[in-house]
């Protein structure tokens, strides 16, 4: 039998997001990319003519100056030309996507640049503890919720009846959520203590510390 082994390869992409960036960078990424692409023959048919970015650009250059007194006209004016700088640019960004051949070097003769893709490793969850433990409706019920935390993959709670020779058996059960839920078969009048764990992609926490729950 054999085996077919992929390796599967990042595409290379092009950082074309200008959210909550100045108008400045905006048109110094602009400028870096008509001069990265201009007269360069790994990206010899632009979607959109460089002459008409260029243009674009020298609108925008002139409109940030314009809009500095504030009139709301050119403030208007600014903005729609910067828009239309995103558009071309963002055009153009995945054109050099698709014409790179993912060849790194190549990509980097545009003027873009790359978007970087950084794994976060995983984190130790914090302790877990319960939210709340109240009686249920009926006898012999107890309502658990425990606290979420971001990266938890589930929850083991386990509870023990205290009894004269200490504490009995503990029975556990695993929750694939924080959501609120109901236990079950508990001795009325009896004391119990309930501890919880959580599971995470570094393994489990400790078992918290034991409360206390007197089923009704």
């Amino acid at each position: 039998m054999t085996t077919t082994i992929q390796n599967v390869i990042q595409k290379i992409k092009a950082k074309l997001n200008f959210h909550g960036v100045s108008d400045t960078d905006v048109l110094n990424a602009g400028n870096t990319a008509y001069n990265g692409l201009l007269n360069n023959p790994a990206f010899p048919n632009t979607p959109v003519p460089l002459s008409t970015f260029r243009q674009d650009l020298d609108s925008f250059s002139a409109l940030i100056v314009d809009a500095e007194d504030g009139g709301k006209k050119s403030i208007s004016a600014k903005k729609k030309q910067r828009a239309e700088v995103i558009r071309v640019y963002t055009l153009l960004g995945h054109y050099v996507e698709a014409m790179c051949n993912n060849d790194p070097a190549a990509f980097h003769t545009s003027g873009f640049t790359a978007v970087v893709k950084t794994k976060t490793a995983p984190q130790p969850l914090a302790p877990a503890k319960f939210t709340s433990i109240d009686r249920g409706p009926n006898s012999g019920q107890a309502v658990v919720k425990v606290e979420n935390q971001k990266g938890v993959l589930a929850f083991d709670v386990h509870y023990a009846q205290e009894g004269a020779g200490g504490l009995g058996p503990w029975t556990l059960m695993t929750l694939t959520s924080s959501k609120k839920v109901t236990i079950s078969g508990l001795t009325p009048a009896g004391t119990y203590q309930f501890q919880v764990r959580a599971l995470g992609k570094l393994g489990y926490t400790d078992w918290s510390t034991s409360m206390t729950f007197i089923s009704a």
